[in-house]
């Protein structure tokens, strides 16, 4: 049953409940795009190209939260500088992760599984960090239920692939309950030195 969900029910669920909670949250996205474009001068979304099922590169999309701030040799000013007052807000309450179902309805994403991370750390994992490329990535996942920005590398990636060798309906409900907690009680969104995680630099 597991190796069954895995390969095909998931699929068909993530479609189905990002359609339908992309239709629920519809007025709560045009009120986050109009405010974002007050605060940002029009700059809404955030794009960026990720890793996705198989190491298969797609376009993820957020709600933008940061501005464009540099420094006068043009290099990005830190994310604590450039994260704006809406913005905050945005990400405290998990807003910037709405338009990602865009990204589960075409088949990019799932709700649940391993964070699309940046493509420059592709060289950078052991084998066995790897396999969190064998399924798609998702909104939220057992990492993040277990710690989300506030747990090292080493221990985020772990995570990531007892997912992958465990995924279960059963284990998805568990997260998605988790998820909706974590939310409502604003954990982890924040690493201890960074308004986001820091970057990941290799297995040293």
């Amino acid at each position: 049953m597991p190796l069954l969900y895995k390969k095909y029910f998931k699929r068909v669920g993530d479609f189905l409940i990002a359609l339908i909670g992309f239709i629920v949250l519809l007025p709560l996205f045009i009120c986050t795009i109009i405010l974002l474009a007050i605060n940002n001068s029009g700059s809404v979304f955030f794009t960026q190209v990720r890793p996705g099922l198989g190491e298969v590169p797609f376009r993820l999309i957020k709600f933008k939260t940061m501005n464009d701030a540099k420094d006068k040799n043009g290099d990005l000013l830190p994310d604590s500088v450039r994260l704006t007052t809406i913005g905050k807000w945005v990400r405290k309450l998990s807003l910037d992760e709405i338009p990602q179902l865009l990204n589960v309805i075409k088949g990019d994403m799932s709700l649940i599984g391993p964070r699309p991370l940046l493509m420059e750390y592709l060289p950078l994992y052991s084998e066995e960090q790897k396999k969190r490329h064998q399924i798609r990535p998702g909104i939220t996942g057992w990492a993040q239920v277990n710690g989300r920005n506030n747990v090292d590398w080493k221990t985020k990636f772990e995570l990531d692939v007892w997912y992958v060798n465990n995924i279960s309906f059963l284990l998805d409900i568990r997260i998605l309950i988790l998820t909706v907690f974590k939310v409502l009680k604003v954990e982890g969104i924040s690493s201890d030195s960074s308004v986001t995680m820091e970057k990941f630099t290799g297995n040293k």
